[in-house]
């Protein structure tokens, strides 16, 4: 744990991971709190529900690669602004708005959502050093999937106590506070040595948006496919085998052991390549329908488990040694909008998967997706030529990471 404490040490990122967790935290418990209201306050279906987080998680995907287009032109602060002042006007009007004017308004909140990942992930990458990153990067996923497992859980509990416009309004305060906390942190987004977005230039898509970044933006749609896909063949499993009430259970586990993996995983000295680690995941997905009962489901998702954080860290990593400074906001906003669209299109083909056939269809299906990433990303990376660094630090900073991938496929 010697070199968590290192990062830890690096002035301001105790601060800003503290800060990011709290604005992740309330982000990811947007669509429950919106689900929350919908349902009992507008007495709508559950249906209705989905369709504002279908209009929020649209305006996420969308939002990603803009707001970081914006982050590399107009500087961090500018865009918290934006998007701080966007997320206090969306969370205090909710509970006055009808059904319809909230179907606008969501996919607007969800394009102008406060940026705390891509955010925390440029600033790691600027704060730390090569060799630090691959911890770093552990920490980030952790991080994200403590807030998945806190976020919702929290909503779900207050809803029971407090109205839901009231949850809508706590959790708006959260993202407003979160937001701010960033901008008066102003972490760097890139390192001392390296110039900035406007010094540097800005390079055409053509020139950096080729096969190498496309190789990993692939990896991140199909992480977040498995993830999600996974979750629901959980319940989908645990419904046929009348043990519905033990899903929390097993999700909880899923959790648990990816915070462990990734917590090990940034403790090697050595890294697997992404896509290596993406088909290891779909792999061990494949067998868990094999499990019909929630203690042996329990036992099954441990590989999955074990696999989510480190897969995700080694997509994070990958984005940060690919993009160019110029465009590194652009970059992480479409990973960010990569996973969106993973997490938002796992559960429907999952469900297809279910409907069609067994449950256990539901976890072979998420496993193929990942293992089709997996490959599409090595088969793209193969045919990427190595990335012109932006200056003498780029060219030093590889020389640091090449004994660590001593020995390694030439896949990302």
């Amino acid at each position: 744990m010697t070199g968590y404490r290192q990062i830890l040490a690096v002035p301001g990122m105790a601060s800003l991971l503290g800060v990011s967790f709290l604005a992740r935290t309330a982000i990811t418990a947007d669509v429950m709190a919106l689900t929350m209201y919908i349902v009992l306050d507008l007495g709508m279906s559950y249906g209705a529900a989905g369709g504002v987080a279908a209009a929020l998680t649209t305006g996420l995907a969308l939002g990603g690669p803009l707001l970081g287009r914006m982050i590399d032109r107009r500087g961090l602060r500018t865009v918290l602004l934006v998007t701080v002042v966007a997320q206090l006007v969306f969370w205090l009007s909710v509970p006055t708005l009808s059904y319809w004017v909230l179907l606008g308004a969501a996919c607007v909140a969800g394009l102008l959502m406060v940026p705390a990942q891509p955010v925390t992930r440029q600033a790691i990458a600027a704060m730390t050093t090569a060799r630090q990153r691959r911890a770093a990067f552990a920490l980030e996923s952790v991080q994200g999937e403590l807030s998945y497992m806190v976020g919702p859980a929290v909503v779900l509990l207050c809803a029971a106590k407090v109205s839901p416009g009231g949850v809508a309004w706590g959790l708006g305060a959260a993202i407003v506070v979160g937001g701010t906390g960033i901008a008066l942190l102003n972490p760097p987004l890139r390192t001392e040595d390296e110039p900035d977005a406007g010094a540097a230039g800005r390079p055409a898509r053509r020139e950096w948006l080729g096969a190498g970044i496309s190789a990993v933006l692939t990896m991140a749609f199909g992480t977040a496919m498995v993830l999600s896909g996974v979750d629901l063949a959980i319940v989908a499993t645990l419904e046929v085998a009348g043990q519905l009430s033990w899903a929390a259970v097993v999700v909880a586990v899923l959790g648990v052991t990816s915070v462990v993996g990734g917590l090990v995983y940034g403790a090697l000295s050595r890294s697997l390549p992404t896509w290596s680690l993406l088909g290891l995941l779909g792999l061990v997905t494949i067998p868990v329908g094999l499990a019909h009962d929630w203690p042996w489901l329990c036992v099954a998702v441990v590989g999955t488990g074990l696999l989510a954080a480190p897969t995700l860290s080694a997509v994070a990593d990958a984005v940060s040694r690919q993009a160019p400074v110029g465009v590194r906001g652009e970059a992480t906003g479409l990973q960010s909008s990569a996973q969106s669209a993973g997490f938002a299109l796992g559960s429907p083909i999952v469900g297809v998967a279910v409907d069609v056939s067994v449950p256990a269809a539901g976890f072979a299906a998420a496993g193929l997706a990942g293992l089709a990433a997996a490959l599409t990303g090595c088969l793209l990376s193969r045919r990427s030529p190595p990335r012109p660094p932006d200056s003498a630090v780029a060219i030093r900073r590889e020389g640091e990471d090449r004994p660590e991938r001593h020995g390694t496929p030439p896949c990302a």
